[in-house]
């Protein structure tokens, strides 16, 4: 009687403890819309200018230069309605390495559902291509801290998504997130969440959506490619802070 009546109390106090979470975020973003009732300005009325957008969106003509690494190849490509840029770069005599970038196009646009849409791009070229079929398994975390020091000295953590797939032909380690300045996640509620609380003191979180993809041996095992996944996973994201993503407000366009 006591392990339930235990039980009990601890599953009240998670569900007052979320519903104090969520009346606390329905509070932040009530008191940051009653200045705009009462003088007619609403804050979604206009947004606040994204953080260096002319600088992100040219990722989608340019490319990322990857320090180390040479690009073979850069293009455009449309995928799922989006224009991605379509990089292979490599680095000594290893295999190419394929990077998928999608910019902000706007201070309107969002992350929606970019991994579907790069999963659909995929099963066409494999057969289409391949005449085989693009799978995916072996889903994880992948945790890493990302650092640059120039134009100033930042930190951020990025817990991006790490998985295999393969299309008849050859077996890749996958790797997704969304990036911004103050680091990454794969899924883009934590985005949405991080924009909402920047639009409250009139600033935006600029984003980039990446996609890695690394040949590896036939089925190979995903963990032994997870230290090559980090390594590349913080040069992409500490260039994107150190580049595109630094520098002053510009115009929304």
């Amino acid at each position: 009687m006591k392990s339930s009546s235990m039980l009990q109390s601890m599953t009240k106090w998670r569900i007052l403890s979320r519903i104090a979470v969520v009346g606390f975020l329905f509070a932040l973003v009530a008191f940051g819309a009653v200045p705009g009732y009462w003088t007619g300005n609403w804050p979604w009325a206009k947004l606040p200018p994204v953080t260096n957008l002319k600088q992100i969106k040219a990722i989608r003509n340019q490319g990322l230069e990857i320090p180390g690494w040479q690009t073979l190849e850069q293009a455009i490509v449309s995928i799922g309605g989006n224009k991605w840029s379509f990089q292979r770069i490599q680095q000594d005599n290893q295999k190419p390495l394929l990077l998928l970038l999608l910019p902000q196009n706007g201070p309107k646009s969002q992350p929606q559902v970019e991994w579907a849409d790069i999963n659909g791009f995929f099963q066409t070229y494999a057969r289409t291509q391949t005449k085989g079929k693009w799978q995916t398994d072996s889903y994880t975390k992948l945790l890493f801290t990302a650092e640059t020091s120039t134009p100033t000295t930042s930190v951020a953590q990025v817990k991006a998504r790490l998985f295999r797939a393969w299309n008849g032909q050859q077996t890749f380690a996958m790797v997704q997130w969304y990036a911004s300045p103050e680091g990454g996640y794969s899924v883009p509620s934590h985005w949405f969440w991080s924009d909402q609380f920047a639009q409250l003191h009139r600033k935006r979180v600029p984003w980039v959506a990446v996609c890695l993809q690394i040949p590896i041996k036939p089925l190979g095992n995903i963990e032994e490619y997870q230290p090559l996944a980090e390594s590349l996973g913080k040069l992409i994201q500490s260039t994107l802070m150190a580049g595109p993503f630094a520098g002053e407000p510009s115009e929304n366009g």
